[in-house]
């Protein structure tokens, strides 16, 4: 466009008008301006936590945080994993594979990816082999947010769970990082009502009474409570994800389980339950269930 006509226009157009342009786009600019994109928001926070991801007691780059409101707990993971970002998001960003991760825990008994993708039917029980019909089946939403070539973010939700709880939500997202490594984030929380409340509270009372997390709490000592129970879970998810990122394979479900129950054995103190031998043959049978056209 000719240089002339254009300065014939800012002129009519008037400096007043070139004020209110600027004022009206300055705070628009400045509020983008102070956030951050998502994976530059995510390797800032590992950056920041640098000093715990080199030298703690998980002996690997990871962070643990948790929270405990008046009805909602939650639990954080921030690692970085020996796996570029490519095969990360590829690995991550189809429902199915969040089945495959999601199994690998003790308390999963089944999933099944239902309503085209959107929706991911997660059958929860005791931490050993039992009759479906006697899990509680949670409905988790799957969205896949942001997934281009530096950025994952996928998210599951539920309104409802078992007994009271309800809000439960998983959010994964990761960022390459420095080294060929992937920058990862994992959030587990949900809310409980008064059932869930009682029933922990018996829980924690009896069978899990000698039951801990990993935050320290002096002389050597560790969280227990509601608090410990959402560490441990979260601690048993990321370990899912970081077993299924080394075997992602279809035929590499034996490599997979076995790589999740080792990992858990290096917590043993938190995260025992069962023996080896036991959840092999547990879980060799759950899987075999899926693959079935309908549960029984």
């Amino acid at each position: 466009m000719n240089t002339f006509f254009v300065a014939q226009g800012i002129r009519r157009a008037g400096l007043g008008m070139l004020l209110l342009a600027a004022s009206v786009l300055a705070p628009a600019m400045s509020h983008a301006q102070q956030q951050p994109a998502p994976a530059a928001a995510l390797r800032a926070k590992l950056q920041a936590l640098a000093p715990q991801l080199e030298r703690n007691a998980f002996r690997r780059p990871l962070a643990l945080e948790s929270s405990e409101a008046a009805d909602r707990l939650s639990g954080d993971v921030y690692a970085l994993v020996d796996h570029p970002f490519a095969r990360v998001s590829d690995a991550l960003r189809e429902p199915a594979a969040w089945c495959q991760v999601l199994m690998l825990h003790l308390n999963t008994k089944h999933c099944a990816v239902k309503n085209g993708g959107t929706t991911l039917a997660v059958a929860i029980g005791r931490k050993f082999d039992q009759p479906l019909s006697d899990a509680q089946v949670i409905a988790f939403a799957y969205t896949p947010g942001k997934a281009d070539a530096n950025y994952l973010n996928v998210r599951l939700s539920a309104d409802t769970g078992p007994l009271s709880t309800r809000d439960y939500s998983i959010v994964f997202e990761a960022a390459p990082a420095d080294g060929g490594k992937t920058a990862i984030h994992l959030r587990y929380a949900y809310a409980y009502g008064t059932a869930a409340r009682l029933a922990m509270k018996g829980y924690l009372a009896t069978l899990g009474s000698d039951k801990v997390g990993f935050t320290p709490a002096g002389q050597g000592n560790y969280i227990g409570g509601v608090r410990g129970v959402v560490e441990r879970n979260t601690m048993r998810y990321y370990l899912a994800i970081d077993s299924y990122l080394d075997a992602p394979g279809a035929g590499q479900l034996e490599q997979r389980l076995a790589a999740w129950f080792d990992a858990t054995e290096q917590y043993a103190k938190q995260l025992h339950e069962v023996e080896k031998s036991d959840y092999l043959t547990m879980k060799r049978h759950e899987f075999q269930r899926m693959q079935q056209p309908a549960a029984s």
